[in-house]
């Protein structure tokens, strides 16, 4: 009767690691190709500029996301995923299908 799913150290390592407060919308935005970093903390409402920097970098720590710097001039920044993050496409894309059936609009998102 008391039938609970014992949970795996790999499934809640990977929890952890794509659900830290900002990684999805990071990971989302960049999903379209190479983003320079302004590209990206345009994309996502209410991101500061240190935690996009701190994410970032434990993203590329994770192994999700690559930062590719040009020679330049001027040297250029520019992120984008690792096969490991494009093969959390699926993921990601079931999250938003998620999202969209039962995460309403706040309000004020209506109104735009």
């Amino acid at each position: 009767m008391n039938d609970i799913h014992r949970v795996c150290v790999r499934f809640h390592s990977a929890i952890e690691m794509i659900g830290t407060r900002w990684t999805g919308a990071i990971l989302r935005a960049i999903f379209t190709g190479h983003h320079r970093y302004a590209e990206i903390k345009a994309a996502i409402p209410g991101l500061s500029d240190t935690m996009l920097a701190a994410r970032l970098r434990s993203l590329e720590s994770d192994g999700l996301v690559v930062r590719e710097v040009s020679e330049g001039p001027p040297v250029q920044v520019q992120y984008k995923l690792s096969e490991k993050a494009l093969d959390l496409a699926p993921v990601l894309d079931s999250v938003v299908e998620w999202a969209h059936k039962w995460i309403p609009l706040p309000d004020d998102a209506k109104r735009s």
